[in-house]
């Protein structure tokens, strides 16, 4: 393992559901299964309201190549598809689906046969996985390399506080992410794998030295806790020395990183030809009277979760999808639960009030802890002052949006969420640049006619 480290911050771990097996919910009354549940084209309903649909059918299919196919979480009628308002501010199209009492399979549902690597990404495209780490990246875009792969990162950090699904999975499902390794290590055929897991989860360390010990290529590391380590860059550089640049992919320095969870869904896909239609999530924080980790078909509403886990001990000030570092705050319980949702988090009205920000002392330490070394005190003044030349030059779209700064800046200043605009600022002027020089091109080739 590389021995210089990106920087970080050491944040509480509060892993309080880590030995908690996952429970599975009862049946919801209904299901809400948003058509983009990942980065990239929506997928394309397939179905109509008032049809039937069984468990594991395909209810959507993918909106283009980067995208991913949808399929039913339970069996039931189709009772709505509309457009949902979303935790990050956008409506998107979502199927309703109401359950039924008879939960029947989808007929297609069997084995999958792979035999090469075209049959390998057609079984992760066609079970819907994505990036299950919280990215929602499409696994199969992920995978579709055509160049030579060094190294296969299998990401078991989990480095947010309270989140423990990736661990359950580690644990509960060590034969699948195994099973998942060996398909990468065929169809890739990476020169080396190595599973990175944070020191502040020893069980599974333990687990995975001993399975790789029998194994001449795959190895397991331990990584020293200190967030964002699960973040692709942070993993490779910290992993292999390797520096992805602004701009650039994991394969473009000869990586592939893939979560754990990620792995043992295809491995089940494969094994018996299941889709992904629930997700492990964590369920904690420190409005919630039971936490624990629970099974839940995609689409389930937060509220229905919620009420599992014995509802809120006291009233939530702020409810967050995925962790308090890099988590989004939901408007409402009717949010579902989506493919790449990890972890809900209700946090009391003390831990979830946003701090009153004071004036920036000029310390450094938002520089200090930044993985990737850019300036954010430097970006804010830039992006008050509307400079996009100097957001440009600061390097603001090297940012990952970790939240370092935030977490460390003593005056409390809000430098991720001006970090996050100063990006769509920059975007925004770049695209103008580029209509600039397009119509100042035509404009010349306007003028050479006339002459």
């Amino acid at each position: 393992m590389y021995k210089k480290r990106m920087a970080g911050v050491k944040v509480p771990h509060r892993k309080n559901t880590a030995a908690m097996a996952p429970e599975r919910i009862p049946l919801p009354e209904q299901v809400v299964i948003p058509m983009s549940m990942h980065i990239g084209a929506p997928a394309k309903p397939l179905v109509n309201v008032g049809d039937e649909v069984k468990v594991g059918q395909i209810i959507a299919e993918e909106g283009g190549f980067v995208s991913a196919p949808i399929h039913a979480s339970v069996a039931g009628k189709v009772t709505k598809i509309d457009t949902v308002l979303t935790s990050s501010g956008r409506y998107m199209p979502a199927i309703t689906v109401k359950t039924s009492p008879e939960q029947p399979v989808d007929e297609n549902i069997k084995p999958i046969q792979v035999t090469n690597k075209e049959d390998f990404l057609k079984a992760v495209n066609d079970s819907g996985v994505v990036g299950l780490g919280g990215a929602g990246f499409p696994t199969r875009v992920k995978l579709t390399v055509k160049t030579k792969v060094d190294y296969v990162l299998v990401n078991g950090a989990e480095c947010e506080p309270y989140i423990t699904s990736d661990t359950r999975t580690m644990l509960d499902k060590a034969d699948l992410v195994m099973e998942g390794i060996e398909f990468l290590k065929r169809y890739l055929q990476p020169q080396n794998v190595v599973i990175g897991i944070e020191d502040n989860k020893p069980d599974c360390i333990e687990l995975y030295k001993k399975r790789c010990s029998k194994l001449t290529d795959v190895d397991c590391v331990a990584l020293p806790s200190l967030y964002p380590q699960g973040g692709e860059k942070v993993l490779i550089h910290n992993i292999t020395g390797r520096v992805v640049p602004a701009g650039k992919l994991p394969i473009d320095v000869g990586c592939v990183v893939i979560n754990c969870t990620t792995l043992a869904a295809i491995a089940n896909y494969v094994k018996t030809g299941m889709p992904l239609i629930e997700k492990t999530v964590t369920v904690d924080g420190s409005a919630v009277a039971n936490p624990k980790n629970v099974i839940a078909p995609i689409g389930t509403l937060m509220k229905d979760v919620f009420e599992y886990c014995g509802g809120f001990k006291e009233e939530p000030g702020k409810v967050l999808y995925g962790g308090p570092m890099m988590g989004i705050a939901v408007p409402d319980l009717e949010q579902p639960i989506m493919k790449n949702t990890n972890a809900i988090i209700a946090l009391n009205k003390k831990d979830g009030k946003v701090p009153e920000p004071t004036n920036c002392i000029h310390c450094g330490r938002c520089t200090a802890v930044c993985p990737l070394h850019i300036t954010p005190f430097a970006i804010e003044r830039a992006f008050k002052t509307e400079d996009d030349e100097a957001l440009v030059k600061l390097e603001v779209m090297n940012c990952m949006e970790c939240g370092c700064c935030s977490f460390s800046c003593p005056a409390k200043r809000p430098l991720v969420q001006v970090n996050k605009l100063a990006k769509m600022r920059v975007k925004a002027y770049q695209t103008r640049l580029e209509a600039e020089k397009k119509a100042a091109a035509e404009a010349a080739g306007n003028g050479e006619v006339k002459q």
